[in-house]
């Protein structure tokens, strides 16, 4: 287990080699911590039962009437098993007795316990002493008990060992056991990232949560989410890419087949009417590539235009104004009507995409010399956005459809490239919007145009094909 190249040793780049660090940290810590407590806690149990002993021992001899008999101790029952040195002072300050001659301890001034160096310094010349209050008269005596103060300290030392022994034989078992589960867990987590690694394009299949430790679960079902999103998103570059070449195929055709036309040798008069086919198959290709364009930004942009306050009234004028090229050009009379105020916060050039791409698609689908109404007002206290023409609609069954990309309704003489109110509906989707298309009707129900409606705030009660 060692740290990456660069990174300190307690900051190991893998997440396994972390985690043992950490947890074998915490298991020797932890171990330490219990072998101190321990030992403190059979230090101050030994010291004080040992003083306790003394204590009763020195005042049971200091209460006889005359001087004890002491049985006589060897230096190896003092140092190794711990044995108590009696000695018995008169009133005068004059050693009467003592069960081990050789310790020349003084006489303590003071009652109680006290702790004696003697002079050489060494671990075995420290004693613990207890000593009666001093005689008050010839008759009485004070006693001293004393004990090696390196004996209690050995002791205490091997109860403690004793206690602590077991832990340190269950430590390494513990960060075996440890090494083993993570170990385990690592290997999976080994195992998930292979699976992303064997996904490409072609093959984006869901990873096996079975068996993923319930933390990662949810970063494999995210993920799974994602691929399911990367997978809609090829199969909808695909059908894109798919469907562009098939609707390219035909202007681009056409034109090749004019140009074929003109290239032979005809009277002057015809190629007047070869040129009026050819620009018109240029016109539809330029305005097909340019919307395929637009839609491709819309769906590629990684950086997306802040969104601002705009007045609604204020882009449809703009609208309007700019496609009044092609209103001028079919005779068609285009209509404004600004009710009331509203405004929008979103991207000026989204909320200009869809209001371009409703009015060219309404200009478009309205017969020469028809009628083209842009409305904004309120529908039930919300403001709205209605574009409307006398057109011949879409049929009920096909309505659902009109927002699909190259969309075209069967029949339908109208030139453009089925993808304008695709473009409507996904910057609407972005900016909160939703877009209604319904069918109208004259007095006598008849079909009378279609009208598409922009809910500024995006209100769900209205039925039709929402986008």
């Amino acid at each position: 287990m060692t740290a990456a190249p660069g990174r300190p040793w307690y900051s190991p780049g893998s997440l396994r080699a972390k985690l043992l660090l950490w947890l074998v940290l915490v298991h020797l810590l932890a171990a330490v911590g219990v072998a101190w407590f321990t030992y403190a806690s059979y230090d101050r149990l030994i010291v004080t039962s040992k003083d306790d002993q003394m204590q009763t021992l020195a005042e049971s001899y200091a209460g006889n009437a005359n001087v004890p008999e002491l049985r006589p101790t060897d230096q190896r029952s003092i140092f190794e098993r711990g044995a108590f040195v009696i000695q018995v002072w008169n009133g005068r300050g004059e050693l009467l007795a003592s069960s081990w001659p050789e310790l020349a301890m003084a006489r303590q001034p003071a009652e109680g316990m006290s702790t004696v160096r003697m002079a050489s310094g060494g671990e075995d010349e420290v004693w613990r002493v207890y000593s009666t209050g001093p005689a008050a008269n010839a008759d009485r005596f004070q006693v001293q008990v004393i004990q090696n103060g390196g004996f209690v300290r050995r002791l205490v030392t091997k109860r403690a060992l004793s206690l602590t022994a077991p832990i340190a034989l269950l430590l390494p078992m513990s960060l075996a056991v440890l090494w083993l589960v993570v170990w385990t867990s690592s290997r999976k987590l080994r195992s998930v990232a292979l699976d992303v690694a064997a996904q490409d394009e072609r093959s984006l299949s869901e990873l096996s949560v079975s068996g993923v430790p319930a933390e990662i679960a949810p970063l494999v079902e995210a993920f799974n989410s994602l691929l399911g999103r990367l997978r809609q998103a090829f199969a909808v570059q695909r059908r894109f890419v798919q469907d562009a070449a098939h609707e390219l195929r035909t202007p681009i055709a056409a034109i090749g087949l004019q140009l074929d036309n003109m290239r032979a040798e005809v009277p002057a008069e015809v190629i007047d009417e070869h040129y009026v086919h050819l620009k018109g198959g240029v016109t539809r290709a330029q305005h097909l590539i340019e919307q395929l364009l637009r839609l491709s930004r819309q769906e590629s942009s990684t950086e997306p235009e802040a969104p601002v306050q705009l007045d609604v009234a204020s882009v449809l004028r703009d609208s309007v104004a700019q496609l009044m090229v092609i209103a001028d050009r079919r005779r068609i009379d285009v209509g404004f009507e600004g009710g009331t105020a509203a405004t929008v916060t979103a991207p000026p050039t989204e909320l200009r995409s869809i209001f371009d791409n409703l009015i060219d698609n309404a200009l478009r689908h309205s017969p020469e010399g028809g009628v083209v109404d842009v409305r904004l007002h309120e529908v039930e206290g919300r403001p709205v956005v209605d574009v409307v023409d006398n057109g011949p609609g879409i049929p009920p069954a096909l309505i659902d459809r009109a927002f699909d990309r190259f969309f075209r309704v069967p029949g339908t003489a109208a030139e453009g490239s089925g993808l304008g109110l695709a473009i409507a509906r996904m910057a609407a989707q972005r900016n909160g919007l939703r877009i209604v298309l319904a069918n109208r009707h004259d007095s006598q129900g008849r079909q009378a145009g279609l009208q598409a409606r922009v809910h500024l705030m995006g209100d769900p009660s209205v039925g039709g094909a929402a986008a």
